[in-house]
């Protein structure tokens, strides 16, 4: 269908498509052919530019041909054109022999033997064409060029990994300790502040994509179900940062007491948005799980260090905290100048208690 409808092209728009067509698929297949190393696409290539070159060949020949067109059809049409006045001045002549015929009669024919041949019309003027050409090339180059520069600005449709998007949990039944709580934030709600687009940038790991995001709306263990605290997580692959909401009534001078009777250590108290806050490093649990035929699970170890900065829900400290803690399985850490732009970032778009 496609060669059909070229076939149907004029000469002058036909051949410098072809020649648009062929140069720009052929050059660009040549160079991903040299960038991946790839000798198929770079064969591929070559047929492409020497299809090229023989339509070109082509165009320049006809357009050698219409510079100087042979003599032979001129000379052809003066001795037709002889001929005819030959026989027509002939005619009369014959007429007149055979059977005489009044002197009247011989005038009308002598006139009409001799009456002019009627001029052809004048053929009108061909288009130029390297008009033809030029325009041909220029809409078919326009088009390649918008072609070629496609990809970069519009998205495509790769395999590229996309970020994770936290799970909707609209439907999520809370445990009643949130009943309880005023204006408490859920896991969900955690978790859309939390996976932010400029997260990685902020880990100080730009261009880096998360692989996991998630939500819970859990409570605080070892309060029997009475304290609510929710948390969210979401993982990269260098880092992984969990942010969770403590509704106790536990102030921050309180928690750096309870810090230092526990294993925290490179404790470092400041203020973060106007209110008071906590750095503060620990070890995260390592738990190995056995797949095999017992199915049974290893003890309880010491995972990578994990630094955390815990920052009061209100300027005047009456209780309650959140966490952004970060680990990585490597041991290594971000500065705490990640942790400082991760609350500065997220503390604030929070609803409730988190910007009073």
């Amino acid at each position: 269908m496609l060669g059909f409808l070229l076939r149907l092209l004029p000469f002058w728009v036909r051949e410098p498509l072809l020649i648009a067509v062929g140069s720009v698929l052929g050059v660009r297949i040549m160079y991903l052919a040299v960038r991946d190393h790839d000798r198929v696409a770079a064969g591929l290539g070559v047929v492409f530019l020497v299809f090229t070159a023989i339509r070109v060949h082509t165009v320049v020949r006809a357009l050698r041909a219409r510079r100087s067109p042979s003599p032979a059809a001129p000379e052809d049409g003066a001795a037709v054109d002889a001929a005819a006045q030959a026989q027509a001045q002939a005619q009369p002549q014959l007429q007149a022999q055979p059977q005489p015929q009044p002197p009247l009669q011989a005038q009308p024919q002598d006139q009409a033997g001799t009456e002019p041949r009627p001029i052809p019309e004048t053929p009108e003027k061909e288009h130029n064409a390297w008009a033809q050409a030029v325009a041909a090339v220029a809409v078919f180059g326009a088009i390649a060029a918008v072609l070629w520069a496609a990809p970069r600005f519009m998205p495509s449709d790769d395999n590229s990994p996309r970020p994770a998007s936290c799970s909707d949990g609209e439907h999520e039944e809370l445990p009643k300790a949130y009943k309880k709580t005023p204006q408490p934030v859920t896991g969900e709600e955690l978790c859309k502040a939390l996976n932010r687009p400029d997260l990685a940038e902020l880990l100080g790991t730009p261009g880096e994509t998360a692989t996991t995001a998630s939500g819970t709306s859990n409570t605080a263990p070892l309060t029997d179900g009475k304290v609510a605290q929710p948390e969210a997580e979401v993982a990269f692959d260098t880092y992984t940062v969990n942010v969770s909401a403590t509704y106790n009534k536990m102030s921050t001078d309180q928690y750096v007491k309870l810090m230092k009777f526990g294993n925290e250590r490179d404790i470092k108290t400041l203020t973060v948005l106007g209110r008071p806050a906590v750095l503060s490093s620990d070890h995260t649990m390592k738990i190995e799980i056995n797949l095999g035929s017992d199915g049974s699970g290893g003890p309880v170890g010491q995972g990578p260090l994990a630094r955390t900065l815990s920052v009061s829900f209100e300027r005047d400290d009456r209780g309650g905290y959140y966490d952004i803690t970060v680990w990585s399985t490597s041991g290594a850490l971000p500065d705490d100048s990640a942790l400082l732009g991760i609350a500065e970032k997220v503390l604030p778009t929070l609803h409730g208690r988190a910007v009073r």
